[in-house]
């Protein structure tokens, strides 16, 4: 009876209209009613200020104004250029150029958003012209966004260090060779399909001229080693890193002349916006969190878990693949903030090392992008070229097996990401 109070709530305020993240409030209110403890209420807005108000937490809006500003100072237009002057010539060129674009421009951004907002329009537009696949070429854009979280510097492990009080520094080096792997599986995927569809090398008129393109580049280039250097080798905090990424974004934007007071004006408000909506989540978040720890549902969970008697390796498997399907249909940001306390904790306490975990997680959770029915990432690029949303769905589902791959990997042999933390003394 309880539950059926609770999901009919839900199920009338999602018909409403109403905003996902009120929805999980207002659930979590009534569920504190509905079980019978309404006076602890009275300390859910301590619970919520507590959970966003975590010192790393607060480099995230600065990622994501550096990002917006990026997409408007010309930084993506030099990335993308020197990407076609690297490997545009080659069978299949404009493929690995996205792909490679991805890898510079997640060293900057952080986000999947903004990688895809910056180059969808750019690369699934001259592919076409090419004589690509229009589907291919936005397939193979939502696959490679999936690389701008995970190469730091990266919001997912800001929010992720946040909630589960893991060390940033040593997830944004944690995150490096994982994030390059994504790239080199995608363009091995993209080198195969290009042999066995036919896909065109560049012409001279897609390679730009080297020297004016590594002039613009190269600024761009020395941001991403500034900010990780400086986080990791303790020179910055990621706060300071990520008003160093917003100064430099809109020093080269004003150098570059591409940078307005207009557009400057238009990316602090989606930065609010966006910024918002991520703090409306944990505060969401933080409630119902509270509920299933008064409510002892991790205790639940454990017990569950252990009645199958899994540890070690084959638990990591079972979380990720949990992950996995929450990600096919949940918000990754509501996996972060109400799944991951619960399950992480148990892996842990199993030994499993907590950089290599959370790396693992932020990998998982970002593969649910580009996986259906939700895809966040497959959404956004359908709404922007107008393709149909399961024709792409059926078009990208070889460079998710090939992430797929990597991810397995990772869990397989977790050093792959705790090299370079135990390398930079992070561990």
């Amino acid at each position: 009876m309880s539950a059926a109070i609770i999901i009919g709530v839900v199920a009338v305020l999602l018909l409403c209209g109403v905003a996902l993240a009120y929805v999980i409030g207002a659930a979590a209110v009534v569920a504190f009613f509905v079980v019978g403890r309404p006076e602890y209420l009275a300390i859910v807005p301590q619970r919520m200020f507590s959970q966003m108000d975590v010192f790393a937490i607060m480099a995230m809006p600065l990622f994501i104004w550096a990002g917006e500003l990026m997409n408007r100072s010309g930084i993506t237009r030099a990335l993308i250029d020197l990407s076609l002057l690297l490997v545009g010539r080659i069978r299949g060129g404009l493929g690995h150029a996205n792909v490679l674009t991805s890898v510079f421009f997640s060293g900057i951004s952080g986000s999947a958003a903004a990688d895809i907002a910056a180059l969808t329009n750019t690369f699934v537009g001259q592919m076409e012209k090419r004589g690509y696949d229009p589907l291919y070429a936005g397939a193979l854009t939502a696959a490679a966004s999936v690389i701008g979280p995970i190469v730091p510097p990266s919001i997912i492990f800001i929010l992720y260090g946040a909630i589960l009080s893991t060390d940033v520094a040593a997830l944004f080096a944690a995150g490096l060779i994982p994030g390059l792997m994504i790239a080199a599986a995608l363009m091995a995927m993209n080198a195969w399909i290009a042999r066995r569809e036919g896909h065109p090398g560049g012409t001279a008129a897609d390679i730009p001229e080297w020297r004016p393109t590594l002039r613009k580049a190269l600024p761009a280039l020395t941001l991403p080693a500034v900010i990780l250097g400086g986080i990791v080798f303790g020179v910055m905090t990621p706060i300071e890193a990520g008003a160093v990424a917003v100064a430099a974004s809109a020093v080269f934007g004003v150098w570059s002349r591409e940078l307005t007071r207009a557009e400057f004006v238009e990316s602090v408000q989606r930065t609010v916006v966006l910024s918002g909506v991520i703090f409306i989540f944990l505060a969401a978040g933080a409630l119902v969190t509270y509920l299933v720890a008064l409510s002892q549902f991790g205790d639940h969970v454990a017990a569950f878990v252990q009645s199958f008697g899994l540890t070690g390796i084959w638990y990591l498997l079972l979380l990720m693949a949990v992950f996995l399907a929450l990600g096919m249909g949940v918000d990754t940001i509501i996996s972060l903030t109400l799944v991951a306390p619960l399950l992480v904790p148990v892996a842990i306490e199993q030994g499993v090392h907590p950089v290599a975990l959370g790396m693992m997680v932020c990998l998982n959770l970002t593969l649910g992008l580009i996986t259906p029915p939700l895809g966040g990432a497959i959404m956004m690029v359908a709404s922007i070229t107008g393709q149909g949303y399961w024709a792409l769905c059926r078009r990208i589902m070889p460079f998710v097996l090939a992430e797929l791959a990597v991810l397995l990997l990772v869990v397989l042999f977790p050093e792959l990401s705790l090299a370079l933390p135990r390398w930079l003394g992070l561990l």
